[in-house]
């Protein structure tokens, strides 16, 4: 898969790029890079586009935990949640999924120039050629 040379994006941000023709959601997730195919399994909606949020974990009873704040994204269409991590579904994780891909973060050295100019003196004055 091709990569993207530079990317401004913030923690707890996404951005959606098609890539080799593929629509990509790249989400910053407490400052870890995830990349997830932007299309529900349920019925093909943009899934990147919809809320990203976090769930309720397994408690005690009367108990109420939630976590994973940041790494949930819900289908805008029918709500349908997949955690950004795995791309494993919050209802059934172990038959429904997103595609997910590998995310690698390099950092390139930006080349720093000077603009010059031909410069030549005549008869004690300088001329400057642009």
């Amino acid at each position: 898969m091709k990569y993207v040379r530079y990317l401004d994006l913030p923690a707890g941000s996404n951005k959606i790029m098609v890539l080799e023709g593929r629509s990509v959601g790249v989400f910053n997730v407490n400052g870890s890079f995830y990349a997830l195919k932007n299309s529900c399994p349920h019925q093909s909606a943009p899934l990147c586009v919809g809320t990203v949020t976090g769930m309720t974990l397994p408690s005690e009873p009367g108990e109420y935990l939630y976590g994973k704040e940041g790494e949930i994204v819900r289908c805008p269409w029918h709500g349908w949640e997949f955690d950004i991590l795995t791309g494993k579904s919050v209802y059934d994780p172990h038959k429904c999924l997103v595609k997910t891909y590998d995310v690698a973060v390099e950092t390139v050295e930006e080349t720093k120039t000077v603009e010059t100019y031909t410069v030549k003196v005549e008869e004690e004055k300088v001329i400057v050629y642009i």
